[in-house]
């Protein structure tokens, strides 16, 4: 149980949790930027900043769709193989590489539903 930690011990680890959070909402907030000036609006950053989310209760636990959820655990499971599997700078090259990746997706699944719940709405 030696390997098992909830929380990193050092500064290190907790930028990287950060800086997770905020390549999501970076990403969030560049695809919403993206659909607002591609439909025209005056103000694409106002409008990016103002979307808001469905406020309805979800359907499959915390995620919208089964979209969402199998996107959130293929991401988790694709992270613990990477890191289960590999070692030293493989590990770190490959993680650098595709959390990024696998975060932005994830951005971009929870951007589709909220769109799609607007244009319903409309």
């Amino acid at each position: 149980m030696t390997l098992a930690r909830a929380l990193p011990n050092d500064a290190t680890g907790w930028w990287i949790f950060l800086g997770t959070f905020a390549l999501y909402a970076a990403a969030r907030w560049f695809f919403a930027w993206r659909q607002a000036r591609r439909e025209g609006d005056e103000h694409p950053v106002r409008a990016a900043f103002a979307e808001e989310d469905d406020p309805r209760p979800a359907v499959t636990g915390g995620f919208r769709s089964y979209r969402q959820f199998f996107g959130f655990v293929g991401s988790a499971v694709v992270v613990v193989l990477v890191a289960g599997l590999t070692d030293g700078r493989l590990r770190v090259a490959l993680l650098w590489s595709l959390v990024p990746v696998l975060v932005a997706a994830l951005a971009y699944l929870d951007f589709r539903q909220a769109r799609k719940a607007r244009s319903r709405a409309l």
